[in-house]
């Protein structure tokens, strides 16, 4: 198991080091400085919807999603992160407290 982590941690300093070292003239292309802006944003909005809508295998209908959507809400309306972050997680614990 050991074994595992160190090659892991080792993976994870090389992958790094490797984005570190990519030379300047790479990263001054117009074209990869927008896909550096969006990437985040893609990986993030994957993330929310697999926590979102599925548990282990399957996929799910519960609070989760009332919370997702009073978030979207929230940012729609304009509100800070924060703000928007405590609506969603309030409006999920809401549902679940009430069913």
């Amino acid at each position: 198991m050991w074994a595992a982590i160190l090659v892991t941690a080792a993976g994870c300093y090389l992958l790094k080091l490797a984005g570190l070292s990519v030379p300047d003239w790479v990263l001054d292309r117009p074209l990869i400085r927008r896909v550096a802006d969006l990437l985040p944003v893609a990986m993030l909005g994957a993330l929310v919807a697999v926590q979102a809508f599925s548990t282990e295998q399957d996929l799910v209908a519960d609070a989760r999603i009332a919370g997702v959507g009073a978030g979207v809400f929230a940012l729609l309306t304009r509100a800070p992160f924060l703000v928007v972050v405590l609506v969603a997680a309030a409006t999920t614990a809401l549902i679940r407290l009430a069913t």
